[in-house]
């Protein structure tokens, strides 16, 4: 029997998703803002020409070089990829620094949020570093999340080998949220891609952009999140979609964008990433990093290292060039990535932070389930969401879920909790945070088949910004996650379900017993309340 799961509605969702903001605009100010650029005529982007640029492509090391010698797959398998997972945020950390460190030739590195914080003062020191032996490096942002970065950037690409590119850029530097006003079909459109490839021999794609959130250095709040170290042929193919994006209309040099530096401020920022010892918080970290196991041992001898087919899912960038469906000729990853979900014939397995299935979704995840698939979703709850429109356009289809036999759980919002976090799978951290929130893009199908990368199953994944990801065919990654999955799921999350009668309930299991909410755990009144006026307004497509 066909159980795929059909591609045709699910794409009929998201081509009925019109104009939207960002994620970072919640709640009415999603409307506002639309109703503000429907009142606008036609602006001009107030965009700079884009300077001529001579193509550039990816470079590969030599087969002596560090990285190529440690793509060793076993005898009789060449062509698979090494794989491992990366949920502990310090290994995620470590595996950049060791990548940046490996390389001989080249760094491509593509990011949608990168904050001048801790971490990410010492990635950019990492990037001076290599760029100091010679090391090409090719760092692209999209400008959306590049707030604070102009300075240091300016810094590092003052630096011989260095270039910087911000995609889809805001010509209003001082306030980029006036851009939206003016430019808005084009500026609602980001490149939600992560990958950090070293030499095209190796690469770490998934969910985490750069910041103290996303590597367990925030003592406030953890993203719960995911990468996939891969060594091998897919590396390339990432390393070539880089070419597509950097090489795109899109793609604008630093200095066509952003005025010179204060002479003054540019000599500091440079010798900040070419010294840490400058930066206390910075250089104590970085000390801490060292001692990691993931520093100090070979990449050759990295724990948890897998041989597998992987594949690159990737959008070409004219899916932002391109301001409506039609327009879009390149790649697209949505319908791939759907018929790859619909291919489950037992199970399905899909942690999403922002999860907005729509109506028709539901449909096919009902269809699923009827089929006898056993379909389970994990995404935030109320309380450790960061984006409460998001957390409207989900709830609403909760019940119709629960009603078909789909389990659904949510994340507590202090899943992080130093009582729990022994229970947490990954937890070697050099610091704790005091909340949590889920930030992780994975699906699993069958026990079998494994993605990772920065897909959110919502409409703005599948219609407007730029997405990623590797899918990897391991029966043992497979059963490293679902068993990860299976053991903290208690602990960590409230399981929902409905009661005789038909409303909510989230269930909440503690070592004194099983506890049950019938409203929103955890959430305040406030978020109750905005939730609830959310969810009458028709904005589901916006999100």
């Amino acid at each position: 029997m066909n159980r795929r799961l059909p591609a045709r509605p699910l794409q009929a969702v998201a081509q009925r998703a019109a104009a939207t903001v960002h994620h970072a605009w919640q709640g009415l100010r999603v409307v506002l803002v639309a109703g503000a650029c429907a009142g606008l005529t036609a602006c001009a982007s107030g965009l700079p020409p884009l300077p001529e640029r001579p193509p550039s492509t990816h470079l590969t090391a030599t087969a002596d070089s560090p990285l190529a010698k440690a793509y060793q797959p076993p005898q009789g398998n060449q062509g698979l990829n090494g794989v491992a997972l990366l949920g502990d945020p310090v290994q995620a950390l470590a595996s950049r620094v060791l990548l940046a460190r490996a390389a001989q030739r080249a760094l491509d590195v593509q990011v949608y949020i990168w904050r001048p914080d801790v971490s990410g003062r010492i990635m950019l020191h990492e990037l001076w570093r290599a760029a100091q032996r010679g090391v090409r490096v090719r760092l692209l942002l999209d400008d959306n999340g590049s707030a604070g970065m102009d300075t240091w950037l300016q810094a590092l690409a003052a630096q011989p080998h260095v270039e910087v590119r911000l995609f889809n850029p805001f010509g209003q530097r001082a306030f980029k949220a006036l851009g939206y006003l003016t430019d808005f079909d084009r500026l609602n459109r980001r490149m939600h891609n992560k990958s950090f490839t070293a030499d095209s021999l190796a690469t770490i794609v998934g969910g985490r952009n750069v910041g103290d959130v996303y590597f367990g250095v925030d003592a406030s709040l953890l993203f719960s999140d995911l990468d996939l170290l891969a060594l091998g042929p897919v590396a390339q193919t990432t390393a070539a979609q880089f070419d597509g994006y950097w090489n795109s209309a899109l793609a604008y040099p630093l200095a066509a964008l952003v005025a010179p530096a204060e002479p003054d401020a540019l000599a500091r920022q440079q010798q900040q990433l070419a010294n840490l010892g400058l930066d206390a918080e910075a250089s104590r970290l970085h000390a801490s990093l060292e001692q990691t196991p993931w520093l100090t041992s070979p990449l050759t001898a990295y724990p948890q290292m897998q041989w597998a087919p992987a594949q690159l899912m990737a959008d070409s960038p004219d899916k932002v060039e391109g301001l409506s469906p039609s327009a879009v000729t390149g790649q697209r990853m949505f319908p791939p990535l759907s018929a790859w979900l619909g291919t489950s014939q037992h199970t399905l397995d899909l942690v999403s932070p922002y999860f907005v299935p729509g109506e028709v979704g539901v449909q096919c995840l009902v269809e699923l389930a009827r089929k006898g698939v056993k379909v389970r979703i994990i995404t935030n709850s109320l309380a450790a969401t960061d984006v409460m429109a998001v957390h409207a356009g989900y709830a609403r289809h909760r019940r119709a879920l629960l009603a078909a036999g789909i389990q659904v759980f949510e994340l507590k919002p202090d899943a992080d909790a130093p009582e729990r976090r022994s229970a947490l799978p990954w937890r070697f951290r050099l610091g704790s945070a005091s909340a949590a929130s889920l930030h992780g893009k994975t699906f699993v199908v069958d026990g079998r088949h494994v993605f990772v990368g920065s897909f959110n199953l919502d409409p703005r994944s599948a219609q407007l910004n730029t997405e990623m990801g590797l899918t990897v065919d391991s029966d043992t990654m497979a059963r490293e996650l679902v068993e990860g999955i299976n053991r903290d799921l208690q602990a960590t999350t409230y399981r929902l379900a409905l009661s005789a009668d038909g409303a909510l309930e989230w269930r909440e299991t503690s070592p004194e017993g099983e506890q049950v909410h019938t409203s929103e755990p955890k959430a305040s009144l406030w978020r109750r309340l905005g939730v609830q006026v959310l969810s009458w307004l028709p904005i589901e497509g916006l999100l």
